[in-house]
């Protein structure tokens, strides 16, 4: 047997699957494609996470159009990230190419151009269903990681959380709790104080000052009515495919804390909504996190430890978690180790740290008799990647070099026109996009606050019209009691003669 028989049976057994699977391309010997060498990815196994990487321009976002559009066929949702802006293609037909044509024909697989269910989503002011979620949604702990408070600043928050609470004051916006923890430690101190202990001034100020940080960078926008519903994630439309949610996040590149609220609310939000699902034959929802060093960019250690939990349980909810950067350094390690699909594109090497990264990123794949992984990180083509997955019992696949299948979707973005025709026939947009301004905490407070000082003028009023009412007494009753007028006359007299007596002297 030749080394390329060797190599063809060591791939097609060891990606051999029973179950659905989606193609990413053939595997490639000696910079060469060996035809029908299918690297396949097993459903099954798309809830054990993944890494996609590469320097820029080699093809990572390519992989994951592939990866949706395979998904989305096989009848599985998926959410994108789109922090770069050029996934919304993904709605219409590729118009093809023969270099497409080309590379299909050296996979062994045909090329077939479609389009694909697309929802654009925003979580800012771009066209789009609005995505929002409750300061009460959020919860304390929550919240106190995101805005990273210390310990007392925390107990404060879940103080007042459980003041809204009791007292029924709904937490919707910023604004509301801004109100809250500015009426805890004025209007609201006495009774705050008495009921649930004293609250310090200096702590409320603290965390103002990090609420109004997190409205900086567009946090205002996020928090509010009406709530997504994470369900509105797992649809499918009437052709059986799984429908795409683009999520555009161009305008929030510079607000990294924004990025990992809304991250960090949306995956503790699908773990407490969705069910266990265990070991099924295909995943519930898949969600691509594009430059995902965003989210972990100025994380705390609380943040970072919440968002690790949260990659290690989320999989038995049958979520896939693929996190798109440039390096694998960019993960942090706990999370790395999560990860059971790993497709690493080409990485450059101008400077001796460059160097020392590859041979890093070369030790996050298994060893190979085919390659010598370091040297290979810098040879790939564009479309081109290493990929190293698991198989359907959870095994290691081989490591496959492999060219890359083209997306059937257009590889380009819609035109500003095509954008709004798919936003304003959307029937989620309907659904969220609507202004709600109900009575909360804002108001109710207010109004609190307004009932509290018209009571304190009452009794002002009432205080000095009951001091005005002592003196006029006072008065009416000297000028009234003659014996008193007659003892006022007689001193009087007493003291002027006593004094007359002594000039005499």
């Amino acid at each position: 047997m030749s080394r390329a028989e060797d190599f063809f049976k060591h791939i097609t057994e060891g990606y051999q699957t029973k179950g659905e699977f989606i193609t990413m391309g053939a595997a490639m010997l000696d910079g060469a494609t060996v035809k029908n060498a299918f690297v396949k990815i097993p459903l099954k196994t798309l809830n054990r996470h993944g890494l996609i990487a590469g320097a820029t321009g080699t093809g990572k976002t390519k992989t994951l159009q592939v990866m949706a559009e395979n998904l989305s066929e096989k009848g599985v949702p998926v959410l994108l990230m789109d922090i770069k802006g050029d996934l919304s293609g993904l709605a219409q037909p590729s118009p093809g190419h023969p270099k497409i044509d080309e590379r299909h024909a050296a996979i062994g697989i045909p090329f077939d151009a479609k389009k694909f269910p697309v929802e654009i989503l925003t979580i800012s002011d771009q066209e789009g269903v609005r995505l929002r979620a409750t300061v009460s949604e959020f919860g304390p702990v929550l919240l106190s990681r995101i805005l990273d408070l210390t310990d007392t600043q925390s107990g404060i928050v879940s103080v007042l959380f459980k003041y809204c609470d009791d007292e029924k004051l709904p937490l919707l916006d910023l604004d509301d709790f801004k109100k809250v923890l500015q009426f805890s430690t004025n209007e609201g101190k006495e009774e705050l104080q008495r009921e649930y202990g004293r609250i310090s001034t200096a702590s409320t100020g603290a965390i103002l000052r990090k609420i109004i940080e997190l409205e900086q960078q567009g946090g205002d926008l996020f928090f509010g009515e009406r709530s997504f519903d994470v369900d509105d994630l797992t649809r499918i439309d009437e052709n059986g495919k799984g429908v795409i949610s683009i999520l555009r996040l161009t305008d929030i590149q510079d607000r990294p804390k924004l990025f990992s609220t809304f991250m960090l609310q949306l995956l503790a939000e699908i773990y407490a909504t969705f069910p266990e699902q265990g070991d099924s034959d295909r995943p519930e929802l898949v969600i691509f996190i594009d430059e995902a060093h965003l989210i972990f960019k100025e994380a705390s250690k609380a943040l970072m430890s919440q968002i690790e939990s949260i990659v290690k349980l989320i999989r038995s909810k049958g979520i896939g978690l693929f996190f798109v950067t440039q390096n694998p350094k960019d993960i942090p390690e706990d999370v790395l180790a999560q990860l059971g699909l790993k497709i690493q594109h080409a990485l450059r090497a101008f400077t001796a740290k460059d160097r020392k990264a590859i041979k890093l990123a070369a030790e996050n794949y298994p060893d190979s008799d085919y390659y010598k992984t370091s040297v290979l990180l810098t040879e790939l083509g564009t479309g081109e990647a290493l990929i190293a997955a698991l198989n359907e019992k959870g095994r290691p696949t081989p490591l496959a070099s492999t060219m890359l299948r083209a997306p059937m979707s257009r590889m380009d973005i819609l035109t500003k026109k095509e954008l709004k025709y798919l936003v304003d026939t959307s029937r989620l947009a309907t659904k969220y996009n609507k202004e709600v301004d109900r009575e909360s905490a804002y108001e109710l407070l207010n109004a609190k606050i307004e009932a509290i000082h018209k009571e304190e003028a009452r009794e002002e009023r009432q205080q000095e019209k009951q001091k005005k009412s002592r003196r006029t007494t006072t008065r009416r009753s000297t000028r009234m009691n003659p014996l008193l007028k007659v003892v006022t006359s007689a001193s009087f007299i007493r003291g002027v003669l006593g004094i007359l007596k002594r000039v005499m002297r």
